[in-house]
């Protein structure tokens, strides 16, 4: 069995909800071949000196027993925590991967991807993006004391909450043209991203083909996710008790 999750956006300031991550890899990610995080586990890495951060360790040391179980675990970086690095994969045992993925899940080859790439609509976003992918600039950033870091973090984060309230809809969603492309440059038939908090499963024609391409959802209030075998993907989130319960923003 495979877990796919996206969007934790786990920090200080949440802590119901890293309880609640962590209460997934002790639980029922422990059945799991394969563990996918597709972005933005954390609300903000400044470094992977974060790994030793008190609200931080209890998600490093629950994704570490899962490694030692000799579970797979496959991260690729979202929008807000790109800087994952070596530290990080030495911490926990996770294999830290590129903008995207392909990999058969529940016997299907699958685009696996953060999903941001996919949001060209939305210029300044992408200007952005470009600007802090760049080698030159991480090196830079790296190399300032860790508390200078936070504090640019930290406005980074209040800018683009100021930005995000100005800007339309269709902006911060995935473009058609960018869903296309991926599908037809890849060579698969399902692509499965997080990053726009709409959680949904679409259709799409792509030169004739039908394909289809689910959305993680966003952890705004509880715990949400895949899990995918030889029987087909399904989703699941957890009731008011935090029992896990069929998610049903999706369809089978």
């Amino acid at each position: 069995m495979d877990l796919l999750c996206s969007d934790l956006h786990l920090s200080a300031a949440t802590p119901a909800l890293n309880a609640a991550f962590v209460a997934l890899l002790e639980g029922r990610a422990r059945d799991a071949q394969r563990v996918f995080l597709l972005g933005d586990l954390f609300e903000a890495w400044a470094g992977d000196e974060d790994v030793d951060d008190p609200a931080v360790r209890p998600v490093i040391r629950a994704l570490r027993a899962l490694h030692e179980r000799g579970i797979e675990l496959h991260v690729l970086p979202g929008n807000r925590d790109f800087l994952l690095g070596a530290g990080f994969t030495a911490a926990t045992g996770a294999r830290i991967h590129g903008d995207w993925l392909i990999a058969d899940i529940g016997g299907e080859p699958t685009l696996l991807l953060h999903g941001d790439t996919l949001c060209t609509d939305d210029l300044p976003y992408m200007q952005f993006r470009a600007m802090v992918r760049n080698p030159q600039w991480q090196t830079a950033f790296l190399a300032k004391p860790l508390a200078e870091r936070h504090a640019i973090a930290e406005d980074m984060r209040r800018r683009s909450k100021e930005a995000t309230a100005g800007k339309g809809e269709y902006l911060m969603d995935a473009n058609a043209d960018a869903i296309a492309s991926m599908f037809r440059h890849h060579d698969v038939a399902r692509m499965i991203h997080g990053h726009t908090h709409r959680p949904a499963r679409h259709l799409h024609q792509v030169d004739g083909g039908a394909c289809v391409r689910h959305v993680l959802a966003d952890w705004r209030d509880r715990a949400c996710w895949f899990e995918a075998d030889g029987s087909g993907l399904r989703a699941f989130t957890t009731d008011d008790a935090g029992a896990p319960l069929p998610d049903a923003r999706y369809t089978a």
